[in-house]
């Protein structure tokens, strides 16, 4: 069942190279998923607390981080296995995948249940990470194998699955959270309930001893997915957001849609062709050219490094973006527009996923007309002033409060997502014209690497830049806000601020409330630096490639004969 001819086709057998989509898809579809981590990074934000997050709480840069961590462990997991997935074929290595994909899954919602972070990010993250390297590159080799006279096509489809998880785990995970959620206990509203900071916790009197409580006002409750909730205090581990109830679930789920899918991939028969289809020819003197770099040579190659930096900036931007795109909608525009709600960031977030998986189809198409050079033009040049764009029509959407705005603002950023989803479509094919077809799998999990450095920049990068960002805002509102009102609503001087910052009591919104009459709430255009940024990184993004040359032939392998497939695997790969 697991070894090469268990998993080959045979000449006559009836196997439609089509039909291998559907188990290829399936399988990326599961390790795609966590592209949709926003919608559960900004809820763990709150596990404790649940409406408000508590001083316990982990903050937002934490809760992202298994996103990094476990797209990290793609990139690196990839390139260590690369060699054993061409040794064992598809099947073993998607049925491997499976279980530390799922099994991780099911290890970080214990984490969550358990409120651990280590254990969070040793399951979802670094378990789950490991098992998309493994369960990553298989299903895209074996459709290259099938069709090697529609490469971006292939390639393209087959990672349009890893793009439409997204947009199966968001709704799931949310109607999941709905069904396990525990609203926290009401103990009454903010004037009627005596609290008091004690321990670096806020803290009012239940049941004869004090216990730690959140404040939460009404536009803090418009940004929560809970109907019917009052303002006031409520008891701070009392509720439950039903998150490690909802990941569990979703974990189960893909172990066995990837097993599932394990079990029928295939691999195409020796000396397949497309019916119509001629390879190219091969030229031979001395021993046969093939045009494939080894994987051992392929770092050594200045193309490379030349493709993975366009790659690492592209993926940057666009990882950066995902990670933060449901607390992005919900934190620029919530406060201004109304109709922004909770149900509404977490359909722009399926917007996004939907732009992510619209371009893996669309622009992997496009580069068998385009070329995959000058379909890279245009995902880096093309993006600078998409990201350049974004911080002036937040401020016309401010201004003017345009719907038509806003849809300019979502539009921009959907198109970022669907450049970012077209580059790791067509990059398969793309390493394929540069480095050959031999080892596409291997030297794609090497490439990979860059995609690790962005999953842990990209986000991190994000965060950090607004949380300067929103550091100086802070500060900045300290410095105008009346020393007498803020008294009264926080219970200490302003010379105190930094100790109810650290324990989540004093935030943009609360603050905001004192503030002087006209005073213009900062909370939108705390991305600003982080947008510019990433307008740099597409520029640098698109000179890398500038720079790609053909590889120079001293680098290609040389072997006595042709080999008798188009995919590398089994003796083939021990060369």
């Amino acid at each position: 069942m697991w070894g090469f001819e268990a998993c080959t086709s045979k000449e006559g057998d009836g196997t439609n190279r089509w039909a291998q989509f559907v188990p290829a898809m399936a399988a990326h579809a599961c390790i795609g998923s966590p592209y949709a981590w926003s919608a559960v990074s900004g809820t763990l934000t709150r596990e404790l607390g649940v409406v408000a997050s508590a001083a316990g709480d982990w903050s937002l840069i934490e809760t992202t981080l298994p996103l990094s961590l476990v797209f990290a462990g793609q990139g690196l997991s990839a390139a260590i296995v690369g060699k054993w997935q061409m040794a064992v074929g598809p099947r073993k290595a998607l049925a491997a995948g499976a279980l530390f994909f799922g099994g991780g899954a099911l290890v970080g919602a214990a984490g969550i249940w358990a409120h651990s972070l280590p254990i969070l990010y040793l399951g979802y993250g670094i378990m789950g990470g490991t098992g998309i390297g493994l369960a990553y590159t298989p299903p895209v080799q074996t459709l290259l194998s099938w069709f090697p006279d529609k490469r971006g096509l292939a390639s393209g489809m087959c990672i349009a699955g890893f793009g439409s998880g997204a947009l199966f785990m968001a709704p799931t995970m949310g109607a999941l959270m709905d069904v396990f959620k525990r609203i926290p206990t009401y103990l009454g509203s903010a004037d009627s309930v005596n609290t008091v900071l004690e321990g670096g916790k806020l803290t009012a009197d239940v049941g004869g001893g004090l216990k730690e409580v959140v404040v939460v006002g009404a536009k803090e409750l418009a940004k929560l997915p809970y109907d019917g909730l009052a303002e006031g205090v409520y008891l701070v581990g009392s509720g439950s957001t039903g998150a490690a109830e909802a990941l569990a679930i979703w974990g189960a789920g893909c172990l066995v849609t990837m097993a599932a899918a394990s079990v029928t991939l295939k691999r195409p028969f020796a000396g397949f062709t497309p019916d119509g289809w001629e390879p190219p020819a091969a030229s031979a003197s001395g021993g046969t050219v093939q045009g494939n770099v080894h994987p051992d040579t392929v770092l050594t190659v200045p193309q490379f490094y030349m493709l993975g930096t366009s790659f690492f900036c592209i993926a940057t931007g666009g990882m950066g973006l995902l990670s933060v795109a449901k607390p992005m909608m919900n934190e620029v525009f919530s406060s201004t527009l109304p109709y922004v709600t909770a149900g509404f960031a977490s359909n722009y977030l399926q917007l996004m996923s939907a732009g992510n998986l619209g371009g893996r189809i669309g622009w992997a198409s496009a580069s068998d007309f385009l070329g995959r050079r000058e379909t890279f033009y245009i995902f880096t040049f093309g993006s600078v002033p998409l990201y350049f764009a974004l911080p002036y029509i937040i401020r016309d959407v401010i201004a003017t409060q345009s719907y038509t705005s806003l849809l300019g603002f979502m539009g921009s950023t959907v198109l970022a997502l669907s450049m970012m989803g077209g580059t790791y479509a067509l990059l398969p094919a793309y390493e394929s014209e540069l480095f050959g077809q031999k080892y596409v799998g291997a030297n794609h999990g090497r490439m990979l690497l860059f995609s690790s450095a962005a999953a842990l920049t990209g986000p991190v990068l994000l965060l950090k830049l607004k949380g300067l960002a929103e550091t100086s805002a802070i500060q900045r509102m300290l410095s105008e806000v009346d020393p007498t009102a803020f008294l009264g609503t926080f219970g200490v001087g302003v010379e105190q601020a930094q100790s109810l910052i650290e324990t989540k009591v004093l935030t943009i919104p609360k603050l905001l409330a004192i503030m002087p009459d006209g005073y213009v709430d900062p909370t939108p255009f705390l991305y600003d630096t982080t947008m510019q940024t990433m307008a740099g990184l597409m520029l640098v993004a698109g000179v890398s490639n500038v720079l790609i040359t053909p590889v120079d032939p001293k680098h290609y392998e040389v072997v006595d004969a042709l080999p008798d497939e188009p995919a590398a695997g089994g003796e083939d790969a021990k060369k």
